[in-house]
């Protein structure tokens, strides 16, 4: 029971893994607001795509189980599905890594973003952060708006690295503790799938005793 429990939570991390790259690419096709500018630029950066990709081999395996599940002797299926969680849990593994990886270059990578970014995002990113620029407002110097109005006020406010850098670590952090959370529940239903397969070896082969001494293979 512990075996069929988890591979539906299994399967369940495959649909918010599935409903969070289709609605993160849908979010990334709205137009530009105060409130989603910064999520819209660090969903950008994740491997989206992938998580789609990685969501349908979930399904596929959690569907490869389902004989294991009705076929209460069967160890063929067990170990294809086996072998296809391990290759999820690395899946999704290293699009978490990935996205660590993105946590330890923030200032950098912001950075980037920034200097790319039209000055339609640029001002809406101040907005959101109350700050004028990035580094400061004149490096690289800020978009006059109706909150940076001139030198001065742009100057008292400072530059948004901060704010930024601050906000995309918590968000960033969310999404690969979650991946990382995902492949635990793997791991566990890998340990699940190998002890299921050793009970079912042993009972095949207390049947095979049975049947040399004559049992009928009871």
């Amino acid at each position: 029971m512990i075996f069929v429990a988890f591979d539906f939570i299994f399967a369940g991390c495959g649909g918010l893994l599935l409903g969070f790259s289709l609605s993160s690419e849908q979010r990334l096709r709205q137009s530009p607001t105060v409130d989603n500018v910064a999520q819209n630029l660090l969903l950008g950066q994740c491997p989206l795509t992938a998580g789609v990709v990685n969501s349908i081999f979930i399904f596929v395996t959690f569907l490869l189980s389902l004989p294991a599940l009705f076929l209460p002797t069967n160890r063929g299926w067990l170990r294809a599905q086996g072998w296809l969680v391990v290759f999820c849990a690395t899946f999704t593994l290293g699009l978490g890594l990935a996205i660590w990886v993105e946590t330890l270059q923030t200032r950098s990578n912001l950075s980037n973003i920034w200097a790319r970014e039209t000055p339609l995002i640029q001002s809406l990113l101040q907005q959101k952060f109350n700050c004028c620029g990035y580094f400061n407002s004149t490096a690289p110097p800020f978009v006059q708006d109706n909150l940076c109005i001139n030198s001065l006020v742009a100057a008292q406010k400072g530059g948004c690295i901060g704010q930024f850098s601050s906000f995309a670590n918590k968000y960033l952090d969310l999404i690969f503790t979650a991946a990382f959370g995902i492949v635990g529940i793997d791991s566990v239903l890998v340990l699940c799938v190998a002890m299921v397969l050793n009970w079912r070896q042993e009972q095949e082969r207390y049947r095979h005793i049975d049947e040399k001494n004559g049992l009928g293979g009871l």
